[in-house]
């Protein structure tokens, strides 16, 4: 499947010009600060902006252009959203809520399948004023599911919960699109969001398109720290989960056939899973250090420096055996250790940030000891 996107929206200070065509796998982030237009352009998406002009094609289907003057309405493009506030009604149950979408249509997607994808059946007799942020927005994502649709809208869905029930719905999230084979777009400004969910991403800002591509790209792209933050600017990393230490408690995982001890996870030998690593979190050494705390010592040859104008650091792009990894430094560091494209060094890695649904519920605060 293919988002294809030609469209202007202006009102009032936001002004929204989109040229993008996207693959549609898995989940989509749209991805920018507060004011980019990421929820005016998901709107245009569903059709619900009608002052919008231009063209928005899903899946080789036209469902707007100005040119021949076509227009799908929103209730005809088959698109479940999901809103920041979950809108149930409060006169039904769980169970009523749920059901209030397959009024609509009836399709692939059945009912029990969605209560058992998110855990709802021991909610199903409660009334939306008994439950929890998180279960009311799980309660939103089943009955948006079962109104059948062909692509899924959410607009920062977890924005308003806390960081346990953000963590508990991201994990539920991250299955929708393999469990239902519904492809998701997802707004959000939380990098760290994008980083779990992600598959590829739109960055929008000031009303632009400012870079596209898949989840690895944009993390990889330096260009793009002063839109995700300099703290949280940093690389994904393809990792497999190959032996466990139950002793201290860490796991072992492979990149790019170097070893790398993260916090223990409960998942099998074998397993396949991300690593965000903060850029920040990257020290650069000439020679491989000895008694020191740090664990994760990575071979590395740095193939790019790239200096940030106006600030004490500068980014240094490390190549792992093909995997690339960031380093965020002092140009101190850089100057007094005379380092250059091309040089062999060790990348040390203090603190790893491992994809939550590939988690065992492990803290934050626990990782800096690694």
């Amino acid at each position: 499947m293919k988002l294809e996107l030609d469209c202007t929206y202006s009102l009032g200070n936001l002004k929204l010009t989109v040229n993008t065509a996207v693959p549609l796998e898995g989940i989509t982030g749209l991805f920018g600060p507060s004011g980019a237009g990421k929820t005016t352009l998901l709107r245009i998406i569903a059709g619900l902006e009608t002052h919008a002009r231009g063209k928005v094609v899903f899946d080789n289907t036209i469902w707007q252009d100005d040119a021949p003057r076509v227009f799908v309405p929103p209730h005809k493009r088959r698109i479940g959203y999901v809103f920041q506030d979950n809108r149930l009604f409060s006169h039904l149950n769980v169970e009523g809520n749920i059901r209030y979408g397959l009024r609509r249509r009836q399709g692939a997607i059945k009912y029990a399948d969605v209560v058992a994808a998110l855990d709802l059946a021991p909610l199903l007799v409660r009334r939306p004023g008994s439950l929890s942020g998180g279960e009311l927005q799980r309660v939103a994502i089943g009955r948006a599911l079962l109104s059948q649709p062909q692509l899924l809208l959410m607009d920062e869905p977890v924005s308003a919960l806390d960081l346990p029930r953000r963590k508990e719905i991201l994990k539920y999230l991250q299955r929708l699109p393999e469990i239902f084979n519904v492809p998701i777009v997802y707004v959000t400004h939380a990098i760290e969001e994008i980083a779990q969910l992600a598959r590829s991403v739109i960055v929008l800002a000031q009303g632009r398109v400012v870079r596209s591509g898949t989840v690895a790209e944009i993390f990889g792209d330096t260009d793009l720290s002063g839109l995700m933050g300099q703290s949280d600017s940093g690389s994904l990393l393809d990792a497999m989960v190959i032996g466990h230490d139950q002793r201290y408690q860490h796991s072992i995982v492979v990149v790019a056939g170097q070893h790398i001890l993260i916090p223990g996870t409960s998942q099998p030998i074998g397993s396949q899973i991300r690593l965000h690593i903060h850029a920040r979190d990257v020290s650069i050494a000439l020679q491989q250090p000895e008694h020191i705390s740090i664990r994760n010592i990575l071979a590395a040859r740095i193939v790019g420096i790239t200096d940030s104008p106006g600030s004490a650091y500068v980014d240094v792009q490390l190549d792992l055996d093909g995997s690339r990894l960031h380093s965020r430094i002092t140009r101190l560091a850089v100057a007094d250790l005379g380092l250059r494209t091309g040089q062999q060094v060790f990348a040390l890695i203090k603190g790893v940030s491992l994809d939550w649904q590939l988690y065992d519920e492990t803290p934050n605060q626990n990782r800096e000891a690694l």
